[in-house]
This record gives structure tokens, C-alpha cells and sequence, in this order.
């Protein structure tokens, strides 16, 4: 069920954890996989947010533990936020507003697009459609928020 609806303060909305599931499909071999753990968005002191995400994977070549981390920084409106790769480099802009919920992010040469859904005050997805000469692949996550 879509309830997208716009969000007034990304920031806000995000702050806190999130249990994150997510499938993992590459098109071309056709191997499934999955991410289960938890999102933490935590506040930084230049009004942005960290995301840190840590959990289980499980992949014909790999299981075991996995994370990864992300700068959020306010964008031009509170309803979007500026996605950063730890090191600063730009990543893509995360929105669930309408016109502005989806992005793309060239990794030379690989294309990335991503399309996020607001499913409620708890809940949101996201899924990211990878494309290049070597990938095919798939990625969806399903994140609620935790109480």
C-alpha cells in the first residue's frame, strides 16, 4: 500500500532506528540474496544526519556481518536531503516528494537510480536499479521505523 504523502522535514522524519530488510537480486546470474539488520540516523553537529547501517548478509559468495555509512546534509528544502559517501563525495538526494523522489548516481560504468516510498509515519522503501556493462542487479529495502 503507497501512502506517499509529502514529508515536511526529512531530517526529523528520519532521526532515530529503523529495522532494515532488504532482497537482493542479480538479474544477470540470477542469485538472489538478503540484508536484514538495523538503520541508524543519528544527528550531526552541522544539522544533518549519519547513517549507519549494520546487519546480516547472505549471499551465495558471502554471509556474514556488513555495514555501511552515509552523510545526510539539508538540501535546498527540508523535504530533501543531500546524500554524501563518508569521504564527501556526492551521492544522490533523497526525497519522497512528488517530481523529487527519484535520483540517479553514475559510478563510471554503472548506472545507479534509486525511487523512494514513504509507506506511512513508520515506514518507507526504497529501491535501487543498477545498470552497466558487468551489472544487473536489483536492490530492494523496506525499512520501520523502531519503538
Amino acid at each position: 500500500m503507497n501512502h506517499q504523502q509529502p514529508t515536511q522535514d526529512l531530517r526529523a522524519y528520519l532521526a532515530g532506528s529503523w529495522a532494515v530488510e532488504r532482497t537482493l537480486w542479480d538479474r544477470a546470474s540470477g542469485t538472489h540474496g538478503t540484508f536484514t539488520g538495523v538503520v541508524t540516523y543519528s544527528e550531526t553537529p552541522d544539522g544533518g544526519l549519519l547513517y549507519r547501517e549494520e546487519g546480516t548478509m547472505r549471499w551465495p559468495t558471502h554471509s556474514g556481518p556488513a555495514f555501511r555509512e552515509y552523510l545526510l546534509r539539508p538540501s535546498g528544502t527540508p523535504e530533501a536531503m543531500d546524500v554524501f559517501f563518508p569521504d564527501g563525495r556526492p551521492f544522490h538526494v533523497m526525497s519522497f516528494a512528488k517530481q523529487a523522489n527519484e535520483d540517479r548516481h553514475w559510478c563510471d560504468p554503472d548506472d545507479y537510480k534509486v525511487n523512494y516510498v514513504r509507506d506511512g509515519q513508520h515506514a518507507f522503501s526504497y529501491t535501487w536499479d543498477v545498470h552497466g556493462p558487468a551489472k544487473d542487479l536489483l536492490l530492494e529495502s523496506h525499512l520501520r521505523r523502531q519503538q
